[in-house]
């Protein structure tokens, strides 16, 4: 195993960290967390990484780790970097990650944790309903035309086919489309790849949950996301499957054979100018793969709807299950942010963290415009997930983002060698988790055990202010891939 090299991290103030700017960086680095997870950020090349990052042209500001970072493909995962979009702003399918658009959305429901006689028949039938696991195939398949239509339109081709709403679209971030999307510059080995995935689950962390509202911290915010205490609701969580990885690894390999990679500290970091040629094909195709996301969550969510209707024997309107807001992980965007007072466009690429937009932003549906975005930060199968706000707080010190999970500290390969699945599903069962899925594998590389606290991780984005704590959800059921 190569040998972390000592990293100078300064505490600034409580839960704030920092790598001073010296030798190639271009601005300091700083990092959001407490000493228990700094002591997991620290076993793995996350500040090494982090430092990395603030080397690359263009940065501003800062370069950032959230409280939940941990090692990635060249970017630490939780990592967020901005770019000057006039001057020598850059994009790195490293600052993205490969599962593009990996994210979360919650529906609420109007059914309390009393209203759920028999979960287990109810996981089962979504177990039927949502194809999961490697390599996973839709119930439904598409064309090359319909796919190229989905990618292009985003989350209205859902709208236009009939599975989503109206209401859908104003609960989701970007509206559930990224404009600058273009499938002209997404490879036919994606389109292979995407076409009999769309509507699947996949594997790896990701998963469907049904949850109940186990403590609200913030009355007047959880009203206006419309949740309350002991009230049912289902969180999901996938991206972009096959056809975004491939995205990402068509334009890795590309650029490496494009600009001089042995002047990179990682070749792992390997960019290109954002205005360049290279840089805009794969932007497209990027935002291509962000709207196939939208739309694969969409379709899930429409099975999830038609699951519950069936086995609670109830129509949909009196389910509820509408999106209370759709998020994405990993993507990258042009945004604009005030920057030491001077308003800037930037180029903003958040892998594995969430955007936390604040009051009064124009980017807010309708609804949230007076508090803030909903951030939705799933913990593992076995604790808790949590909703929190949005923050002006978060748009002076981190472009408005914030953590988008609980963080591994354990690689799937040594989850397998330490746990048995056996033994996993009966602590989830003693917990009151039910947990359906498609391999013994997928429950034990997503054990409990091989993520942070997700409570100090909410804490801190809280304490700082970069995201505050709406709402507690406890799991009750989980389909896994």
């Amino acid at each position: 195993m190569n040998e972390i090299p000592e990293i100078t991290l300064n505490k600034i103030s409580e839960n704030i960290y920092e790598i001073p700017k010296h030798d190639n960086m271009n601005v300091p680095a700083r990092l959001f967390s407490n000493e228990r997870l700094l002591q997991f950020i620290k076993k793995d090349k996350t500040l090494t990484q982090l430092r990395n990052i603030a080397t690359l042209p263009g940065v501003v500001k800062n370069a950032l780790a959230m409280p939940d970072a941990h090692q990635g493909y060249g970017f630490p995962i939780g990592g967020v970097l901005a770019t000057n979009y006039k001057e020598e702003g850059i994009i790195s399918p490293g600052g993205i990650g490969f599962d593009i658009n990996c994210g979360v959305r919650l529906l609420r429901t109007n059914l309390k944790k009393e209203d759920i006689k028999d979960k287990k028949k109810l996981i089962d039938e979504m177990f039927k309903n949502i194809p999961s696991g490697v390599g996973s195939k839709a119930k439904l398949r598409f064309t090359n035309e319909e796919l190229t239509e989905a990618m292009e339109k985003g989350i209205d081709w859902s709208i236009e086919q009939g599975f989503a709403t109206k209401k859908d679209k104003e609960s989701m971030e970007e509206y559930g489309r990224l404009k600058h999307a273009n499938p002209e510059y997404v490879s036919e080995k994606a389109y292979k790849r995407g076409r009999p995935q769309l509507g699947s689950l996949g594997a790896g962390n990701h998963f469907v949950e049904i949850q109940y509202v186990q403590k609200v911290f913030n009355k007047e915010v959880a009203k206006k996301f419309n949740l309350e205490k002991d009230q049912i609701v289902v969180m999901i969580h996938t991206g972009s499957r096959g056809l975004g990885h491939q995205v990402a690894t068509d334009y890795l390999r590309e650029m490496e054979k494009a600009i001089d990679i042995s002047k990179l500290p990682d070749r792992e970091l390997v960019y290109v100018p954002f205005d360049s040629d290279i840089g805009q094909r794969y932007f497209k195709a990027m935002s291509a793969a962000a709207n196939y996301a939208w739309n694969n969550r969409q379709l899930i969510t429409y099975w999830v709807r038609n699951s519950f209707s069936k086995i609670m024997d109830m129509d949909i309107d009196n389910i509820g299950l509408e999106t209370v807001y759709d998020v994405a992980h990993n993507i990258g965007k042009i945004e604009k942010h005030k920057v030491d007072g001077e308003n800037m466009k930037l180029i903003i690429q958040r892998k594995g963290a969430t955007r936390s937009l604040g009051p009064k932003r124009q980017e807010l549906p309708r609804k949230y415009y007076d508090v803030g975005q909903p951030v939705i930060i799933p913990g593992s199968m076995g604790t808790a997930s949590y909703v929190l706000v949005g923050t002006k707080k978060a748009e002076e010190v981190t472009f408005s983002s914030t953590a988008h999970g609980a963080g591994r500290v354990m690689s799937r390969f040594a989850a397998v060698k330490k746990f048995k699945s056996e033994t996993i599903t009966q602590e989830l069962k003693d917990y009151g988790v039910y947990i359906k899925a498609a391999s013994w594998k997928g429950i034990v590389e997503e054990a409990p055990q091989v993520y942070k606290n997700i409570d100090d991780v909410v804490n801190v984005s809280h304490n700082v202010g970069i995201g505050n704590l709406v709402t507690r959800l406890k799991p009750i059921g989980v389909i896994k891939g």
